[in-house]
């Protein structure tokens, strides 16, 4: 999977980009350096030449950002040593960020974490960058995806590591841990679903879909996670469907507005699937769209279709089985449960059936006949007529004819579903009623 979300996110890359400064952590407040011979606070280095210092302070302080980068890369470039370059080029990294330098800022994260491989600002701006570009469809998504995984567990790794900077709060250090730890388990969380990896892909999705509901990049990842199973024809289980259209719902009102009717449609047909028909669907969407994370009672409002046996029992009690046509008696025996099986069958066994269907192979004493209408298209038989005497030659059925006859049902298999019913007979079809002709019209002697 080369592009992480499917076709309908085409574009998404531009939408997302929008939410940057949003979604990136704060940051810190920057210690400052001890000027030479005067004493440094506990978190503070020492820079000891006067030149040094002057050089980093007179950069940190440019209020112009493109003055303030010039400043910066040129002290780093002077003094590759500093005590103060990985601060340098943290703050050279925000201001380039500032500047809105995409490529620039990255490129100063990874320096930055070359030099200090636990700084959890640089590696939560590559985790998040990079798995944006790969959701974009960068053409070098495989690898920027490897990269926003790896930054992503380091990250995550480090943040025990991660002092609170000097000035912060307690509690706007701990937003900024959990706005980081997003970032993080976003990078994990869409690096395993290319993986299919699905379990992991929602045990790191799920916990930034539900603080962050307006941020599509990782919603309908989430949605995608659940409703995707590694066997295409194996359903995903109640829980996983249940939870999947909440979010594939939820992605839809908070999609580009280029995807938002694709992504709808989809979330519509997974609730058909797994509801039966699309009855109460504007009521889920409805409450997505305004919701944040799943309800409560997400089972109560999105129930699944009513199981085959459900359904059997649902024909048993609303029609007498002398009522039901022969594709009904077939699916409740071979459906239905035991109480429900017995009530048809001590209804019907013995007793005589006039019915059609279509040959599917005869002999002289045995016709098999395919009876419902599934079975008369997958030209499969479904009853076995057996006749006490041999059948003329002159009415032998050819195969896939239509045929009128009667029968004892007396015995059945319920998968696949076999009914053998005895004492065959054929019925023709009533002779049409002749045509009474009308007495002729005698015509008057025309008058003289």
């Amino acid at each position: 999977m080369k592009k992480i979300l499917v076709t309908v996110v085409l574009g998404f890359a531009v939408a997302a980009t929008g939410q940057v400064s949003a979604q990136q952590p704060a940051q810190p407040p920057q210690a400052q350096p001890a000027a030479p011979g005067q004493p440094a606070s506990p978190q503070a280095p020492v820079i000891k030449d006067p030149a040094e210092y002057n050089a980093y302070v007179g950069a940190v302080q440019q209020t112009d950002p493109q003055a303030k980068i010039s400043g910066l890369e040129a002290f780093i470039t002077q003094y590759p040593n500093s005590v103060m370059k990985n601060q340098a080029l943290e703050i050279l990294m925000g201001a380039y960020q500032q500047a809105g330098n995409q490529q620039k800022t990255t490129d100063t994260a990874v320096k930055l974490v070359t030099a200090d491989p636990c700084n959890v600002r640089a590696l939560a701006l590559l985790a998040y960058f990079d798995r944006l570009r790969a959701q974009g469809g960068d053409p070098n998504a495989t690898q920027l995806l490897a990269d926003a995984e790896k930054y992503g567990q380091q990250g995550l790794d480090c943040l025990p590591k991660f002092n609170k900077p000097e000035g912060t709060s307690d509690a706007d250090f701990q937003k900024m841990k959990d706005q980081m730890t997003g970032i993080f388990r976003a990078a994990l969380g869409i690096a395993a679903l290319q993986k299919k990896d699905y379990a992991k892909a929602i045990e790191n999705l799920k916990p930034v879909a539900d603080a962050n509901p307006a941020d599509f990049s990782v919603v309908y990842p989430l949605a995608l996670a659940y409703l995707t199973t590694p066997d295409p024809k194996t359903p995903p289980t109640p829980d996983h469907a249940l939870n999947g259209i909440w979010y594939a719902a939820r992605a839809s009102a908070i999609a580009p507005a280029q995807a938002q009717a694709q992504i709808e449609k989809y979330a519509r047909q997974q609730y058909r699937k797994f509801h039966g028909d699309e009855d109460g669907w504007a009521d889920v969407l409805a409450k997505a769209k305004a919701g944040t994370a799943p309800p409560p009672d997400l089972a109560t409002l999105i129930k699944p279709a009513p199981t085959p046996a459900e359904q059997a029992h649902k024909m048993v009690t609303e029609t007498p089985p002398d009522k039901m046509d022969f594709a009904t008696w077939e699916f409740v025996l071979s459906n239905g449960s035991q109480p429900d099986q017995d009530t048809v069958w001590n209804a019907i066994k013995g007793k005589a059936v006039q019915m059609t269907g279509t040959v599917i192979s005869a002999t002289p004493t045995q016709f098999m006949i395919a009876g419902s209408s599934d079975d008369i298209e997958a030209k499969k038989a479904d009853i076995t007529l057996n006749f006490e005497d041999s059948v003329p030659a002159k009415l032998m059925p050819k195969a896939e004819a239509s045929l009128d006859f009667q029968g004892e049902p007396s015995s059945y298999a319920p998968s696949p579903f076999m009914m053998v019913m005895d004492k065959g007979r054929l019925l023709k079809a009533a002779a049409p009623a002749p045509v009474k002709k009308k007495p002729p019209v005698r015509r008057k002697p025309a008058a003289r």
